[in-house]
């Protein structure tokens, strides 16, 4: 902390210095000027928590003082020093807020209990001032989340709009006479490289970067509409659009060249027809999403898309399975060539088709299921445009293929040694008294050969392969409170509790109960 003593006689300043215990109180640093008209200086710059001032001073009085202080830094702390008992003095000292009036010459303990009053009054302040900060902080972190997960709701279910109706025209100017509206999606499935690597580590602001772009523009003269990330769905900002509706296409061209101008790239954009407000939102934001399934992914230009009830025109598909046999037998041959021959001719089939949407990639790739009515998520391979990249899917699935051929000779290989049969083995009769005579017997092979092999495949012991197993097993068993320990020892294979004890430290670094303790369930 910092304090200032005010006054024109240096004794008294002198005096001041030595009666307050200052290091008690956590004051650091003493500044002293001879006038108010100073000290005015000084306190602007070093904010002292504590004041001390005369009344009768040249250039600025301490009355004159204390009226600067109330009108520029209320938040410090005065006591007033003075020589005249004078009842407008302390009358003014009171009005501006000063802790203490002290009479010269100055009492001691006067001066101390001023210091503590003051100094108490300071830090209760400033921890009420800090709290408020960091409320402030908080309410303007977690509003746009509200805002956003408000609307989020509102396009999948309307229903809840009257509930809110006031405050999003209090906050977006959204009047309850609207009636219609429409949807615009960005999606950021096919942004390009610039955009993946500006944003590669911080999603969230990616988000707020668009949604601020967006507004910006949005807010434009009269309001527009209000944009916000989509919480019910991955890699979507929605635009709620609810005026100038007859201009929309020209309103989100804008957003994307205000895009490309911040950011440097800019997105594809999805637009719905006119729907009512609220109860067409879920509508307006499924034609929104439609109109960008439709869209050519080939297309490095991002563009807006309106819906179109008639939808695109039909293109020639590639069914996968004619190319599935041919797929399999490259697989099980294990032939990084012949899986690269394979994928090469399904990849020159699909360069055939003059423009490539959604349905068809999903209908076309081999990831789609081959027809069998089972359909797992697309990750597009996109260019540095934002475009879909047949190069980039082709490298993609051949690599994936190889991938899927050399587990499946591992498998293979796995499947014949009688060693992974007897790691199988063990993990099935781990709870059993499993010993090393009684697997050779029952795999008809000699217990050095298997011991030997073992050692050899897992790094380790037989015997310590089967505590490992049991200890793993143990670990689980202990996150039950219910299970008492000579239960779980019991449960996973050792008779006497307090050798199971004593393996389980050795392995794990701490008894059972002691696990058990750290690890509550």
């Amino acid at each position: 902390m910092i304090a200032i003593i005010v006054d024109d006689e240096k004794h008294v300043r002198e005096a001041i210095k030595l009666l307050v215990p200052w290091e008690e109180f956590g004051i650091t640093r003493i500044l002293e000027a001879q006038d108010g008209l100073d000290a005015a200086d000084l306190i602007a710059e070093h904010r002292p928590q504590l004041i001390f001032t005369d009344m009768m001073m040249p250039l600025r009085s301490g009355t004159e003082l204390l009226d600067w202080l109330q009108l520029h830094y209320p938040e410090g702390k005065t006591i007033v020093i003075s020589g005249h008992d004078d009842f407008e003095f302390v009358r003014h000292t009171v009005k501006s807020g000063g802790i203490d009036y002290i009479l010269k010459p100055i009492d001691a303990q006067q001066l101390y209990k001023a210091v503590d009053k003051a100094v108490t009054a300071w830090k209760r302040e400033e921890a009420e001032r800090l709290l408020q900060t960091e409320r402030n902080i908080e309410r303007n972190q977690f509003k746009p989340v509200y805002w956003e997960k408000m609307l989020s709701g509102l396009t999948a279910e309307p229903s809840g709009y009257e509930a809110c109706s006031l405050a999003l025209q209090q906050e977006f100017g959204l009047s309850t006479g609207v009636s219609s509206c429409r949807v615009a999606i960005l999606s950021l499935d096919t942004m390009s490289s610039v955009l993946r690597r500006k944003f590669d580590k911080n999603t969230d602001l990616l988000y707020f970067s668009l949604t601020n772009i967006a507004n910006e523009v949005l807010k434009e003269g009269s309001r527009a509409g209000i944009a916000y990330r989509y919480w019910n769905s991955d890699n979507e900002v929605l635009i709620l659009l609810y005026d100038r509706l007859e201009t929309a296409e020209e309103l989100l061209h804008k957003i994307q060249q205000s895009l490309l101008v911040v950011l440097q790239s800019t997105l594809d954009i999805g637009l719905s027809l006119v729907q009512d407000f609220p109860k067409g939102l879920p509508a307006a934001y499924e034609e929104a999403r439609r109109s960008l399934r439709a869209r050519n992914l080939l297309s490095r230009t991002k563009g807006v898309h309106v819906y179109s009830p008639q939808g695109a025109p039909a293109h020639k598909l590639l069914a996968f399975s004619a190319y599935a046999e041919s797929v399999q037998l490259a697989v099980r041959s294990g032939s990084a060539d012949q899986i690269r021959r394979v994928v090469g001719e399904w990849i020159a089939a699909v360069r055939e088709l003059p423009s490539i949407d959604v349905e068809q990639l999903e209908e076309t790739s081999p990831q789609s299921g081959g027809g069998s009515g089972e359909r797992s998520p697309f990750i597009v391979p996109l260019d540095e445009h934002g475009a879909l990249s047949l190069d980039q899917w082709e490298q993609q699935l051949t690599a994936d293929l190889i991938e899927l051929s050399r587990q499946l000779l591992t498998q293979q290989h796995q499947d014949s040694n009688v060693i992974f049969e007897i790691s199988k083995y063990i993990q099935s009769h781990y709870h059993q008294d499993i010993t090393l005579q009684e697997i050779a017997s029952h795999f008809f092979l000699s217990r050095e050969y298997i011991s030997r092999k073992f050692k050899q495949e897992f790094g380790v012991n037989l015997s310590d392969y089967v505590s490992g197993i049991r200890i793993d097993k143990a670990k689980l068993l202990l996150l039950n409170p219910h299970l008492r320990v000579s239960q779980v020892a019991e449960m996973v294979g050792y008779e006497d509790e307090k050798y199971f004890s004593k393996v389980f430290k050795k392995m794990v670094g701490s008894s059972p109960n002691e696990y058990r303790k750290v690890n509550p369930s």
